[in-house]
C-alpha cells in the first residue's frame, strides 16, 4: 500500500471497500488533518472529534475524490468547514484559554513567539489562496514532498513546481502583512514546516478507523477488525516517518523526543485496542440481527406501498374514463346541434370556400404574387364571402386577393414614405430599397422588384396628392381583364385600369 498514490487508494476503497487502503490514507493524512483542526478549534478533545468527522466524510465521498491529484487540499477544506461549525459553540471560549498552553511545548523561545502569532491566521490565509498555490504549499511544507515528487503529482517540471511554491509563499506573506504580521519568506517557510503538522494524540487513528469501518459496514456489511489492527500499527509507525522529515527542516530533536515517548506507550495502545475489537464484534452481531428484521419489514412495507400505489392508479384511471365519457357525450350532443344550425352550416360553407380557393391557388402558381405574404386570414375570408362556382368567379377571387395583398404593401409604403421624407427634408427617395429602415415589416427583394418610383404625370386621370412622384407596379398584370394598376403616394392612393408606362423613369 505504501507505494500507491492517494487516488489509487481512494479508488480501491470506493470500488472494493478495501480497509487496508483506507487505513493507509488515514496513516498518511491524520497528522495533517488533526493539525489543521487543532489550529481552528484550539481544543485537543474537540480536535479529535473534528478529525474523526473529516475522515468519516472522506469515507462517504471516496468515489467522488478518486480523480483529485492532491487530496490534502480537500481534507483541509473539509476540516475548515467542520471546525467552523464546531467553533460556533461554547468551545470557542475554552479554545482561546487552551491555545497558549498547547503552544508552550513547541521548539525554542523565538520560533514559539513567531508561530503563536502566525498560527491563528494560517488556515484563513491558506483558504484565501488559489487552489494551485494552496496545493503547492500543502505538498511542500505540510506533506514534505520533494521537488521531484511535487512535479510528478502536479504533472509539471521540478522548476515549475519550485516556482509555484515560491509564488505561494510570497502570497501567503502578503496575507499575513495585511493582518499586521511581517515575516520573511525563508523564516515563514521554516516556521510552517516545523510547526504546521503536529502529531495527533495516541489512539486517535484507531478511533477514526473504527468509526469509518462501522460506517462502511452499515452500508456494505464488510469486516472492520483487519482495518482497526492495521491502523493501530500504522499509528505507531507515524512518529518515525515524521521524525525523519522533521530532521530535513531543522526539527529533528523535537520529533525524536516525541517518537521515543510514543514507543513507550505502544503496549498501552495495543491493550486498549483488544477490548475495542471485541466491542466491534458484538456491535456487528447486533447489527446483523437488526438488519435482518429491518429487511423483512422493508419488504413488507414495499409490497404495501406498491399495492397502495396500484390501487390509486386504478381509481384515477376509472375517474378519468368517466370524465372522458361525459365529455364525449357533450361533444356528440354539441355536434348534433351544430349540424341542424343554419348559421353553423353557412360558416362551414364559407370556410370550405376558403380552403377551395387556397387549393386552386396552389394548382395555379402563376396567379401568385410575392405580396401574398401580407395577407391575413380575414383577407381570405373577405374574398371567399361570395360563391366561387365558375372559372370567372375564380379569376375574380384571385384578382381580389392580389389587390388586397398589393394594398397591404401599399399601406406599408405610404407610412415608410412619410417617415423617410420627414427625415430627409421632404425629398422623395430615388429607389424603394431606401424605405427599408422605415418600414414596419421587412421588404424583401422579391416584392420590391415588382414596384417602381415613377413620375406622377405619367399616371393619366389620377392624382394621389401634391407630390411629383408616386410608387406603382413595374410588372404587368397577372390577369389583364380583372387586375388594376395601384398608385401610392405619401398621403394618398388610387387604382386605375392597367396600362403600360412607356417612359417611366426614376431620375429626378
Amino acid at each position: 500500500m505504501n507505494d500507491q498514490t492517494d487516488a489509487q487508494l481512494l479508488r480501491a476503497y470506493a470500488e472494493h471497500r478495501s480497509e487496508p487502503a483506507f487505513a493507509e490514507l488515514v496513516r498518511r493524512h491524520v497528522d495533517f488533518a488533526y493539525s489543521a483542526a487543532l489550529r481552528m478549534v484550539c481544543d485537543p478533545h474537540l480536535t479529535e472529534d473534528v478529525t474523526q468527522s473529516v475522515f468519516l466524510a472522506l469515507a462517504k465521498n471516496a468515489a467522488q475524490l478518486t480523480d483529485r491529484p492532491v487530496l490534502s487540499g480537500w481534507l483541509h477544506r473539509t476540516a475548515q468547514n467542520i471546525a467552523a461549525q464546531t467553533v460556533r459553540t461554547d468551545v470557542r471560549r475554552r479554545a482561546r484559554e487552551q491555545e497558549a498552553a498547547a503552544m508552550n511545548d513547541l521548539l525554542s523561545a523565538e520560533p514559539e513567539v513567531v508561530w503563536e502569532n502566525i498560527a491563528p491566521h494560517l488556515d484563513a490565509a491558506l483558504g484565501g489562496l488559489s487552489e494551485p498555490d494552496r496545493d503547492a504549499l500543502l505538498l511542500r511544507y505540510f506533506e514534505r514532498k520533494s521537488a521531484r515528487e511535487m512535479a510528478e503529482i502536479l504533472g509539471t517540471s521540478e522548476d515549475a513546481a519550485q516556482k509555484r511554491v515560491s509564488r505561494a509563499i510570497e502570497r501567503l506573506r502578503d496575507c499575513f502583512a495585511k493582518r499586521g504580521l511581517t515575516v520573511g519568506a525563508s523564516g515563514l517557510a521554516i516556521v510552517i514546516s516545523a510547526n504546521a503538522v503536529q502529531a495527533a494524540p495516541l489512539g486517535l487513528s484507531a478511533s477514526i478507523s473504527t468509526s469509518a469501518a462501522l460506517s462502511g459496514a452499515a452500508m456494505h456489511q464488510t469486516a472492520t477488525i483487519g482495518l482497526t489492527k492495521t491502523l493501530a500499527m500504522t499509528t505507531i509507525q507515524k512518529p518515525l516517518i515524521a521524525a525523519t522529515l522533521a530532521v530535513a527542516v531543522g526539527t529533528g530533536i523535537y520529533e525524536a523526543r516525541r517518537a521515543s515517548h510514543w514507543e513507550s506507550e505502544m503496549q498501552t495502545l495495543l491493550q486498549q485496542h483488544a477490548p475495542l475489537v471485541d466491542q466491534v464484534g458484538q456491535l456487528q452481531k447486533q447489527r446483523d440481527g437488526t438488519n435482518g428484521k429491518l429487511a423483512a419489514l422493508q419488504l413488507e412495507n414495499e409490497q404495501l406501498r406498491r399495492d397502495t400505489v396500484e390501487l390509486a392508479k386504478l381509481r384515477g384511471e376509472v375517474a378519468r374514463l368517466r370524465a372522458d365519457a361525459r365529455q364525449l357525450a357533450r361533444l356528440q350532443e354539441a355536434d348534433t346541434q351544430k349540424e341542424n344550425d343554419p348559421t353553423e352550416t353557412a360558416m362551414r360553407s364559407w370556410l370550405s370556400r376558403v380552403s377551395l380557393l387556397k387549393q386552386r391557388l396552389e394548382q395555379t402558381p402563376s396567379a401568385k404574387i410575392p405580396e401574398f405574404q401580407f395577407l391575413t386570414e380575414e383577407d381570405w375570408l373577405n374574398v371567399a364571402r361570395d360563391k366561387i362556382d365558375t372559372d370567372t368567379d375564380n379569376r375574380k377571387a384571385m384578382s381580389a386577393l392580389r389587390k388586397a395583398a398589393e394594398s397591404k404593401f401599399g399601406s406599408l409604403v405610404q407610412r415608410a414614405l412619410r417617415q423617410y421624407m420627414q427625415a430627409n427634408n421632404s425629398q422623395f427617395p430615388t429607389e424603394l430599397s431606401r424605405l427599408r429602415p422605415y418600414s414596419e415589416s421587412p421588404l424583401d427583394d422579391a416584392v420590391l422588384k415588382r414596384w417602381q418610383i415613377a413620375p406622377a404625370n405619367l399616371i393619366p386621370n389620377m392624382r394621389v396628392g401634391s407630390e411629383d412622384w408616386v410608387v406603382t407596379q413595374k410588372a404587368g398584370p397577372v390577369d389583364e381583364d380583372y387586375d388594376s394598376r395601384l398608385v401610392f403616394g405619401p398621403n394618398g392612393s388610387g387604382a386605375n385600369s392597367f396600362f403600360k408606362l412607356e417612359t417611366a423613369t426614376t431620375e429626378k
